[in-house]
């Protein structure tokens, strides 16, 4: 059974993680249908995470090692002084806009009291008993960004194709408000973000996905630190484990080609629906939960 619970768990978080649909909120939902719940199924999302990792960085690596690349000659015209009054490249434009919109997160490790950091915030929320009613409050949300960008994405004429300071900045905080939020898609929220300020939808998910990548691994690290510091027991075996990261990666890559054909065929609003369906249904029976 735990097998199965994995081959279960890894496919939604491979499938989710990429479509604009909240993997925390489906993950969620999926834990209380296989009752898995606790601190455990919060150590199995950690390694679950690392799947659809293997997933964005096989399929964008060109992208990811051009950055890399660009980061090298960055620090090397800094220190060489070719730096001030040369204008960026397209590559280098990309570098600066993925910091500025990485900013923001920074606010997840800040106190808040009582040696409480944003992301224990989080995290309560993830594993309260209204769990299943703030995700589906949060895909109701996440439905609504994703109807709202696309219209403006249609009904827009000055669409860029290319994020702009003031893009970033939006699209930062938006990533910050769907990472301390369970059942807000990331990518949903910060895909939709970068299209109501303008840029072109299919930069965006390029953007967005990428974006997110040194994101997720910071929050992962920070949590397999955690988990190790409180030696929270794991909800299923190592074994599971490994065939649940095999199944989030191949479903993972899977996703993101489905996700890219979708956009280019205009049809990224079919997410909507599901959000506001799934939505829906989670805060009926979340509701019913608490009373």
């Amino acid at each position: 059974m735990e097998y199965l619970q994995a081959i279960i768990l890894g496919a939604v978080q491979g499938l989710t993680e990429f479509l604009p649909i909240s993997s925390s909120g489906h993950l969620t939902i999926f834990q209380h249908l296989l009752n898995i719940n606790g601190e455990g199924s919060l150590a199995l999302e950690v390694f679950l995470h690392i799947g659809t990792l293997i997933a964005v960085i096989a399929v964008y690596y060109k992208t990811f090692l051009d950055m890399i690349k660009e980061m090298g000659r960055f620090i090397r015209d800094l220190f060489t002084g070719k730096l001030k009054g040369q204008k960026p490249t397209e590559d280098r434009h990309m570098l600066y806009m993925f910091v500025i919109t990485c900013l923001p997160l920074l606010v997840i490790i800040c106190p808040i009291g009582n040696d409480m950091k944003v992301k224990d915030v989080a995290e309560a929320l993830a594993a309260s008993n209204a769990s299943l009613l703030i995700v589906g409050i949060a895909l109701l949300i996440t439905s609504v960004l994703l109807f709202y960008g696309t219209y403006v994405s249609r009904h827009r004429d000055n669409i860029r194709d290319r994020v702009e300071t003031k893009d970033a900045i939006v699209i930062g905080l938006t990533q910050l408000v769907s990472a301390m939020l369970p059942g807000l898609s990331r990518s949903g929220s910060t895909i939709s973000a970068g299209m109501i300020s303008g840029v072109e939808k299919n930069y965006m998910v390029r953007y967005s996905f990428v974006l997110g990548t040194p994101a997720v691994i910071a929050a992962t690290l920070l949590e397999f630190k955690g988990l190790l510091d409180e030696g929270t027991e794991l909800a299923i075996g190592t074994g599971p484990i490994i065939v649940g990261i095999i199944v989030a990666a191949i479903v993972g890559v899977l996703s993101i080609k489905l996700l890219e054909r979708l956009v280019k065929t205009d049809k990224f609003i079919v997410f909507g629906y599901y959000c506001a369906i799934v939505g829906a249904i989670a805060t009926v029976f979340g509701i019913i939960e608490l009373v």
